[in-house]
């Protein structure tokens, strides 16, 4: 896995080993940041579910201003220090939160966080013909301290698998939809 843009461009990431993490798919990042462009840029940028932290990094090579990632797997977060710490990243910009998404986003709500950018490619869920879904992705949708950690005019980039049909909720206004694959990459904006 490699950074593909921004001044640590190239640069290849370490990864945990096995299937416990799914990295987002080189073209589905590059569609993710071709159609982020320059909101990137002096971002403050929240990674849920951040696995490797690779759209994090991605985010901090391509001029974020910082990034939070919360990663529950403490070998995971681990993995996520050593690669901010290489020489072409700017590693205090970076805050990893060996923690659950769903205990850390109250806890950031209730504190005034705010982020401009927030990515979550979370573990997809199964296919979910004739019932709602039960996935991650559909959990952050419902999530009510989400959208209080979004700042005004901030977009949040929702990955989950093609078979898992989710349900908007009124909370969230989807302004743009990619498919790669078995990949989707929806983006959200508060209402």
């Amino acid at each position: 896995m490699r950074i593909t843009g921004g001044h640590a461009g190239g640069r290849i990431l370490k990864v945990p080993k096995g299937m416990a993490v799914r990295p987002t798919i080189g073209r589905v990042k590059q569609a993710v940041f071709n159609s982020l462009g320059e909101r990137v840029v002096g971002a403050r940028v929240l990674e849920l579910f951040a696995g490797s932290g690779a759209l994090s990094l991605e985010c901090l090579s391509r001029g974020a201003k910082s990034a939070v990632c919360v990663e529950l797997s403490s070998k995971h977060a681990d993995f996520i220090r050593r690669n901010a710490a290489m020489p072409d990243l700017v590693g205090d910009a970076l805050e990893v939160r060996t923690q659950d998404v769903f205990a850390a986003l109250p806890q950031m709500a209730a504190n005034g966080q705010q982020f401009d950018l927030i990515l979550a490619d979370p573990p997809y869920g199964d296919k979910n013909v004739g019932r709602r879904s039960t996935s991650f992705a559909q959990k952050l949708l419902d999530d009510p301290s989400l959208p209080k950690v979004l700042a005004a005019g901030g977009r949040f980039a929702l990955g989950h698998a093609r078979r898992d049909t989710l349900e908007i909720s009124p909370a969230w206004l989807e302004v743009k939809m990619l498919k790669h694959g078995d990949s989707v990459m929806r983006f959200l904006e508060k209402t």
